[in-house]
């Protein structure tokens, strides 16, 4: 079979495609024929050497839909240890869903795992209400801009989202947010200086302490990653003395405890399949890649010029 590897660490160069062996699919596990494998920033953060290293050569790759070779079920795949960059792979049972019959590939991989982490982000860990207000950053983002539509979809009023170009703040607001602002800026201004119930969080650093200020009393701040191109983008510092004086919480959110929970997982992915059905969720798809291209969809991702999700079709090449 074809899959782009990655022989070293390094640039989006690094990835080139080459003829490999079919996986071996152990206990627990089917083949797949894949039709899209979703570019993340996880692939991005181990191809440059930022997360775990995997063991070289290697196949990137965290999500993937595809066709179950044992009954020809469609299924949407999370891939904990990559291998999606192929026209096959091994996929964990458990960590397979099927996909409706209604549901496109490119909308079923499109809203699944970065939808889960958007759902599980402002219902489990944000416990949002009807009602709240919500402020997305990196609303035009892959998780970012199906978080939008999730919180507008769950009541939240006003929706807010933060993108860093008018270009994206435009889109921001076609997804249906009340409020598109440019990163840093005061959120308060747009609730009429009360600050926002939830913040959903992505970036880290600077840009997540300025939304922090911005949090109204008894609310919470979400992160899920932390993507600022800054050195400190992985802390933020919060004092005791601010969370009580304040009365506001501080919350993380990591896909893995969905993905683990066998129940939780069929439930959300249930739930966000209902939402595309009602027209209330609608991945963006910026574009499809063929596998020989994968690395120049890598730098487009890393230098944010990308909205919504990126796709790979493995089928194809040139």
């Amino acid at each position: 079979m074809r899959a782009a590897v990655m022989r070293r660490v390094g640039g989006p160069e690094v990835l080139a495609v080459a003829d490999v062996a079919l996986p071996g699919a152990a206990d627990g596990q089917s083949l797949v024929d894949v039709t899209y494998a979703g570019i993340n920033f996880d692939d991005i953060e181990r191809r440059a050497g930022d997360g775990p290293t995997p063991e070289l050569p290697a196949v990137l790759g965290v999500d993937v839909v595809g066709r179950r070779r044992r009954d020809g079920r469609r299924v949407v795949v999370l891939m904990r240890h990559g291998g999606g960059y192929a026209q096959v792979a091994a996929a964990t049972d458990a960590h397979s869903v099927e996909v409706p019959d209604d549901i496109s590939d490119e909308q079923a991989i499109g809203v699944f795992e970065q939808g889960a982490t958007a759902y599980g982000a402002l219902t489990l860990a944000g416990r949002v209400r009807p009602g709240e207000s919500v402020v997305v950053s990196a609303a035009a983002g892959g998780v970012g801009h199906l978080a939008v539509q999730l919180a507008v979809a769950l009541g939240a009023r006003p929706v807010i989202g933060i993108a860093s170009t008018e270009a994206k703040r435009a889109f921001v607001r076609d997804l249906g947010a009340d409020h598109a602002l440019e990163p840093g800026a005061d959120v308060r201004d747009v609730t009429g200086g009360r600050g926002v119930d939830l913040v959903i969080d992505a970036t880290g650093g600077d840009s997540t302490r300025a939304l922090l200020a911005g949090v109204a009393p008894f609310g919470r701040l979400v992160s899920y990653g932390w993507r600022a191109a800054t050195p400190d983008r992985g802390v933020v510092t919060v004092s005791t003395g601010e969370l009580t004086d304040r009365s506001i919480g501080c919350a993380g959110f990591w896909m893995r405890h969905v993905v683990d929970d066998r129940p939780l997982l069929e439930a959300i992915t249930d739930e966000l399949f209902g939402y595309a059905r009602k027209g209330l969720l609608h991945a963006h798809i910026d574009r499809i890649v063929p596998l020989d291209r994968v690395g120049e969809a890598h730098a487009a991702v890393a230098d944010r010029r990308t909205t919504g999700k990126v796709l790979v079709d493995v089928r194809r090449e040139g």
